[in-house]
C-alpha cells in the first residue's frame, strides 16, 4: 500500500443539485429562489434549495411553510427523482473516466482516488479542475471539489469555496487547516456532539488537539479515537468502489395524521408494492423486514421480522406486515410517517422460478 500521505484524493459535490437541474430545464426559474419540495400548503418539506434561496436563510429538510414565510416570493418545483437519477449516472460517468476508485455517496456526490489515474496526470488538483469543467461544459451545471491525501480532508475541503470552487489541502497545510476549522466541520460530529464538545470548551481544531485520545474516549466512546486521529489528519479509510448497499426501503408522510388502523393498512399494502418493485429492479431480496411508524407528535419506532425463505416479492412482504403492526400502536394513536425496508440482503436463485419451456427453448 501506498504512504498515506502519498494518497490522492478528490471529493466532488454537485452545487445546489436537485435546484440547479430544474433551473437548466426550466430557464424561467434561473437567477429565482427556487425551492424543489413539497407544497408549502401540505405538510411538505425543502428538498433542496437554489443559492438565491439560501440567501434567505432557507435550508433543506426545513417545513415548506416556514420557506415561504422567510422569502414569499420562493418558486416551488416538485421533485423529479427520475430526471435527478439520469443526471447522477451522467456525472457519475464523467468521473469513472479517470479512475475506478470511485465512491458515491449520493447521487450528487462521491470520492475518487486518483494516486493512480486514465490520464497518467500527478496534479490532483489539475484533474479536479479538468473535471469539474467537464461537468460545467457536458452537462450545464456546477460542481466543486476537494483535493487532499484522505477524505476527511478532501471531503471538508469540497464544502469551503462553494459553489464552483475547488480547494486542496495539501500535507504540510492539513495541520493549520484543520486548527482553524469548527468542531462541527468535522466527520461524524452532529449537533447533539457539537454541543457537548462546546460545553467541553472545544470549539476548533485547535481547541481539540489538547485532549488526550484517553479523555476523548471517555467522553465520546469509539468516536474519541476517530476525533484523535482525524485532528491530526490521519484518515487511513480507503475509497471504496462496491460499497455495499445495506437495505432497500420506502417511505411515505401524510399530509393529515391517520389514526384508522384500516387506512394505514391500505398505505402499507401500496408501500409493499413500491418496495417489491425495488427489489425485482435490483434482482434481490432480503431476511429482514422493517416497518418504520413516526407517531403525530414525531416519536419513531421500528418494528422487524426475520425469516429463513428471503422476502422476494409484494406477498412475501405482506404476510409479515400483521405481525409488525400488531407490535405498533399504529390505529390507537396518530400516524403521520411509515416506511418499509429489507435488509440482510441476498441474491435470490431466479431461474428457480423461470418456467421451464423458457429455459429450453433458449
Amino acid at each position: 500500500t501506498t504512504n498515506d500521505s502519498m494518497r490522492k484524493i478528490i471529493h466532488i459535490d454537485m452545487d445546489a443539485f436537485f435546484a440547479s437541474i430544474e433551473q437548466k430545464d426550466h430557464p424561467e426559474y434561473r437567477g429565482k429562489p427556487l425551492i424543489v419540495g413539497g407544497s408549502p400548503q401540505g405538510r411538505g418539506v425543502v428538498a433542496a434549495c437554489s443559492y438565491e434561496a439560501r440567501r434567505f436563510g432557507i435550508h433543506s429538510a426545513m417545513p415548506s411553510a416556514q420557506a415561504v414565510r422567510l422569502c414569499p416570493q420562493a418558486i416551488f418545483a416538485r421533485p423529479r427523482m427520475a430526471r435527478y437519477q439520469e443526471i447522477s449516472a451522467a456525472v457519475m460517468a464523467i468521473f469513472a473516466d479517470y479512475t475506478d476508485l470511485l465512491e458515491p455517496l449520493s447521487v450528487d456526490e462521491a470520492f475518487l482516488d486518483v494516486t493512480e489515474n486514465r490520464r497518467g496526470q500527478p496534479s490532483a488538483t489539475l484533474l479536479a479542475k479538468e473535471i469539474c469543467q467537464r461537468i460545467v461544459a457536458e452537462l450545464g451545471l456546477s460542481a466543486s471539489a476537494g483535493v487532499s491525501y484522505n477524505k476527511f480532508l478532501a471531503k471538508v475541503a469540497s464544502a469551503i469555496n462553494k459553489p464552483g470552487g475547488i480547494t486542496t489541502v495539501t500535507p504540510a497545510q492539513a495541520e493549520d487547516f484543520l486548527a482553524g476549522l469548527p468542531v462541527r466541520k468535522f466527520y461524524g460530529v452532529g449537533q447533539v456532539t457539537e454541543q457537548k464538545m462546546l460545553r467541553m470548551g472545544i470549539a476548533t481544531g485547535a481547541d481539540l488537539r489538547q485532549w488526550s485520545r484517553d479523555a476523548l474516549v471517555l467522553h465520546f466512546g469509539k468516536g474519541g479515537i476517530f476525533l484523535y486521529d482525524m485532528v491530526r489528519g490521519i484518515d487511513p479509510r480507503p475509497v471504496e468502489p462496491h460499497r455495499v448497499r445495506k437495505s432497500i426501503g420506502t417511505e411515505t408522510t401524510f399530509a393529515e395524521d391517520i389514526l384508522s388502523l384500516a387506512e394505514v393498512t391500505t398505505i402499507l399494502d401500496s408501500l409493499a408494492d413500491k418496495l417489491a418493485a425495488s427489489l425485482e429492479a435490483k434482482a434481490c431480496g432480503g431476511h429482514t423486514l422493517t416497518l418504520k411508524v413516526r407517531y403525530h407528535d414525531f416519536t419513531t419506532i421500528t418494528r422487524s421480522q426475520t425469516v429463513r425463505q428471503p422476502i422476494l416479492c409484494r406477498d412475501d412482504i405482506r404476510a409479515l406486515l400483521p405481525i409488525l403492526l400488531g407490535n405498533s400502536q399504529a390505529g390507537s394513536r396518530k400516524v403521520r410517517l411509515l416506511g418499509l425496508a429489507v435488509s440482510k440482503l441476498c441474491s435470490p436463485p431466479y431461474q428457480l422460478r423461470l418456467p421451464f419451456a423458457l429455459i429450453s427453448a433458449g
